[in-house]
């Protein structure tokens, strides 16, 4: 076996000149430092907005109030991102935009838009009706989905598809959730105060019941829909520019109007909220759910199907792409790393199925001719991931793979190197292959190769 990656590896010295110095502001640290104190100016700006509206006591009922629902919904979201699993710093990010800019941006652009139209009509219940059935749906959803736009194009390696949209978009729309449950547990609670009200009969358990126990997933399902559309854009080929720009534009305008209907259900007449939730919401919540988590299989048998080829080339052991490919066997793997080897071995090999799933990915694109220029420069990075936690990893993956006792759908045969004989999975074959040459692994699949 390689002691070494076996691939070429980038020459260290200048290649054609020097390379040209960065300005200033295309550095990383400027820009994260920029985003970071927009976000952190945002958030101090709507703290002080939301608590001038509710008082400082309202503010802090409607904050322990309005967190519940966050991490059984950040959770949820995770889990599905689960057989690729992005780097938590875009969830950070996701949360944040939507829980500051995007909230900040929604209550200043509503409340303007709503003062202008009602002294322009001199009407305010209209203006108030016409604000929350039409004006709040275009600004909210477009201030979330700013959030995923940039996730796809500045996050380009961690956005590959369908799952990636949704969980960009549905943490996005919790943090705004969150914000706006302050806003509102908290003014009811003040109307409470006022009144006299208490328990069950009050504003707030009223108000806590319809947006924390009926409808917490509100806001995550309307902006969900963009995110779909940026996941199949994200599946299109670099050189289909309309697709690219009309399916993630098509998914923000089923966004607004899914939220338009939503908020106007209070003026479909007493039970007019119910017949919208029922008719609508339900539905549309179970289909979305079970389209992601169709998507997640889908996302498997990606992997057993094109991990393959890197077990022929000598990059992975027989075992994994089953392993791999099935989310009992991946957790088994990492439960036997950390148990062997400690937290640092189970975090490695978790490392291993990302890179292992991403490469995968990045095969299936190539195949299809939707992998970007950057292809073979891609499949390196990964490449060289994996061998460096290899010693770790397949240990634990083939563990996993014996444990499940059977690979469904996969054959058994012998492949030849030269004179050594491998056992291998003649995936959907039944016998025995032929390889020759040398044992050392290879680049399995260059799309852009003559």
């Amino acid at each position: 076996m390689a002691t070494c990656p076996p691939y070429p590896t980038p020459p260290t010295g200048p290649t054609g000149g020097a390379l040209r110095q960065a300005h200033w502001w295309q550095k990383r640290w400027v820009r994260y430092g920029a985003l970071s104190t927009l976000l952190a100016l945002s958030g101090l700006v709507i703290l002080a907005l939301v608590r001038e509206q509710t008082g400082t006591e309202g503010f802090l009922v409607g904050l322990g109030l309005a967190v519940l629902p966050v991490p059984l919904l950040v959770a949820s979201f995770r889990w599905l991102d689960r057989v690729e699993p992005g780097p938590w710093r875009n969830l950070v990010f996701s949360f944040a935009w939507g829980a500051c800019a995007a909230a900040l941006i929604a209550i200043v652009a509503n409340s303007f838009a709503t003062r202008w139209i009602a002294t322009a009509t001199a009407d305010p219940s209209h203006a108030d009706t016409l604000g929350a059935t039409v004006i709040a749906p275009v600004v909210e959803e477009t201030a979330k989905a700013a959030a995923v736009l940039l996730v796809f194009l500045f996050r380009r390696q961690d956005f590959t598809g369908i799952v990636d949209g949704v969980v960009i978009a549905g943490v996005t729309a919790t943090g705004f959730a969150f914000t706006e449950n302050i806003l509102y547990l908290g003014t009811a609670f003040g109307t409470d105060q006022l009144s006299g009200d208490s328990g069950i009969a009050s504003v707030t358990a009223a108000t806590f019941f319809v947006r924390v126990i009926m409808s917490p997933f509100a806001h995550p399902l309307f902006t969900v829909l963009t995110g779909i559309g940026f996941g199949i854009a994200a599946l299109s080929g670099e050189r289909q520019h309309l697709r690219r720009v009309f399916l993630p534009l098509s998914g923000l305008l089923l966004a607004m109007g899914m939220h338009a209907l939503w908020n106007g259900s209070s003026t479909f007449g007493e039970f007019g909220f119910f017949a919208v939730y029922a008719a609508f919401m339900v539905p549309a919540f179970g289909l979305l759910t079970w389209l992601v988590i169709w998507t997640r299989q889908r996302e498997l048998r990606t992997v057993r199907e094109e991990l393959p080829a890197y077990v022929l080339a000598g990059w992975l052991a027989p075992a994994e792409p089953f392993a791999l490919g099935s989310m009992r066997a991946r957790r088994v793997a990492r439960q036997y790393a950390r148990r062997h080897g400690g937290r640092a071995a189970g975090r490695a090999v978790a490392q291993y199925e990302a890179y292992a799933t991403s490469l995968a990915f990045l095969r299936h694109r190539g195949r299809r001719g939707r992998a970007g220029a950057d292809f073979v420069v891609r499949e390196r990075e990964l490449l060289h991931e994996l061998w460096r936690r290899r010693e770790v990893a397949r240990p634990a993956l083939e563990r996993a793979a014996g444990a499940a006792q059977a690979w469904p759908g996969y054959g058994y045969g012998y492949a030849y190197a030269g004179s050594v004989a491998v056992y291998w999975p003649a995936y959907g074959q039944g016998g025995a292959g032929q390889v020759h040459g040398s044992v050392a692994p290879y680049p399995a699949y260059n799309p852009y190769r003559s």
